[in-house]
């Protein structure tokens, strides 16, 4: 009779439980959207935040590479005074294209991978032998009719 009471009491308890889960506002059962969830939990803040960073750090780049162009024409227009061709320089545009730029960089590019790129070690490829394996094997590549 105890044991009976006790499972009684234990399907009560668990009725009880899941019920009171039910109408629990932590079910997630449902999924909802709403606006407010966004507005309230500063979404729309942090995203904001995001896109003003992002954008702060491509505008910093972007001056940075182009003061990059302007140091250095200024030191090349610097030099050729230093050497005494004032002259030539004011006739002559010392920009230089970014096709020739390209060019440079290649040709850099390729001299110093061909620089390390000499090798002590011999390469080869040996077959080896290996034991036979059914994943090698033709005959079962092969499909075999019955004869009648």
């Amino acid at each position: 009779m105890i044991d009976t009471l006790q499972i009684a009491d234990s399907i009560k308890t668990a009725i009880d439980t899941a019920a009171t889960a039910i109408n629990s506002p932590d079910n997630f059962d449902e999924l909802t959207f709403s606006l407010d969830n966004i507005v309230k939990g500063n979404g729309i803040l942090i995203t904001v935040i995001g896109y003003v960073v992002v954008f702060t750090a491509l505008l910093v780049l972007y001056l940075a590479i182009a003061q990059v162009s302007k140091i250095l024409i200024s030191r090349t227009r610097k030099k050729l005074e230093a050497s005494g061709l004032a002259g030539q320089m004011q006739k002559e545009n010392l920009d230089i294209s970014g096709e020739v730029n390209a060019a440079i960089s290649m040709a850099l590019h390729l001299y110093f991978e061909e620089a390390h790129d000499f090798e002590n070690t011999i390469l080869t490829i040996k077959k080896v032998q290996r034991p036979y394996s059914p994943w090698s094997s033709k005959i079962y590549g092969i499909r075999q009719l019955q004869r009648k």
